[in-house]
């Protein structure tokens, strides 16, 4: 490729009606390029922004009922949350009406997503405990008018032990999330809950009002170890609590191609979940990480990064997945 070439594939890629909203990780890029520099991280970046013009022109069908996700891996620092907020995000987006409950003491989510939950916000908590209305504490984001988020506060991480004592402990979440659905949030398409890295009450609260689980798997040596507890918690769930719960979606996160060891996690993932693992991974990205420093998804920190872009196409094999099993099933 000569130097021209690189110069006119660059120029197709930031010239039009979005050259002006060209992200920092693409312009720090290609002011690294040598001339005639024909260089695979060029390559990249000229199939990242196809890519990204590819879904923002793409339809992504609605579910014809909510769809309500658990995300959940007991093992930290796998993208739980990052993948809960960034999906829910990619999703309404595109015209999604989402709900995320940030049922994580840490409540990352909620500073991902903007929403105040310093001490003393009404939050999640109130709704377990208090039996407060989930609509009452629900707020909006900032960023994006159909995206709501149910905030986690410090109160929340003495939850699990006082839940212990409380009539209908494992169906809390359920209850305030049925009667919600039922008034103000009957419009809701999806349901993200973001779950803390454990198997407490929290966890299986979530469980029991979900129908679909979303687990995030790092490409790491790890990835795979407590991976068999959490699928024998789930049979557990299906068997006393709730047999509407389904493994349904894997998502591969901090996925690096460069290496053997993220091939392999992959390729063993794939292997014992051929049907739950989508195709599309999400790479370590610098905007990624960054992103909830300004209170904000990747989505709307840099839309134009590679981690947006994988998060978009993740949102949207998720839905089509969920639009064939309603074909399948009769309900579309």
């Amino acid at each position: 490729m000569s130097n021209d070439d690189l110069h006119s594939s660059l120029s197709a890629v930031v010239d039009g009606p979005e050259a002006g909203d060209v992200s920092r990780e693409t312009s720090d890029a290609f002011s690294a390029f040598d001339e005639g520099d024909d260089s695979p991280l060029a390559r990249e970046m000229i199939e990242t922004e196809r890519r990204r013009r590819e879904l923002s022109e793409a339809d992504f069908p609605h579910p014809a009922r909510t769809r309500i996700f658990a995300v959940t891996n007991q093992k930290g620092g796998v993208g739980k949350t990052t993948t809960s907020v960034n999906v829910a995000a990619a999703l309404a987006n595109k015209g999604a009406n989402v709900l995320v409950i940030d049922a994580d003491p840490q409540g990352n989510a909620s500073t991902a997503l903007g929403v105040e939950h310093r001490a003393g916000t009404p939050s999640i908590y109130d709704v377990l405990l208090d039996d407060v209305p989930m609509a009452r504490v629900a707020q909006q984001c900032p960023d994006i008018p159909t995206l709501w988020c149910v905030p986690a506060t410090i109160d929340l991480a003495g939850a699990d032990i006082e839940l212990v004592s409380v009539v209908r402990r494992e169906y809390r979440l359920h209850d305030a999330l049925e009667r919600l659905m039922q008034g103000p949030g009957k419009g809701l398409d999806y349901v993200f809950i973001d779950c803390p890295p454990s198997l407490g009450l929290l966890t299986l609260n979530a469980m029991v009002i979900a129908q679909e689980m979303l687990i995030p798997i790092q490409c790491e040596y790890y990835a795979l170890e407590g991976l068999t507890q959490l699928i024998k918690t789930v049979e557990m769930v299906r068997k006393h609590l709730n047999p509407q719960l389904s493994l349904s979606t894997i998502v591969l996160t901090m996925y690096d191609a460069r290496t053997n060891l993220a091939r392999e996690v992959a390729h063993e993932v794939r292997s014992h979940f051929p049907q739950q693992t989508l195709e599309q991974t999400v790479p370590r990205s610098v905007r990624v990480s960054e992103a909830p420093s300004f209170g904000r998804t990747v989505i709307s920190h840099d839309p134009h990064s590679s981690g947006a872009v994988a998060y978009m196409a993740v949102a949207k094999e998720i839905a089509e997945r969920g639009r064939r099993q309603e074909e399948e099933s009769g309900e579309a």
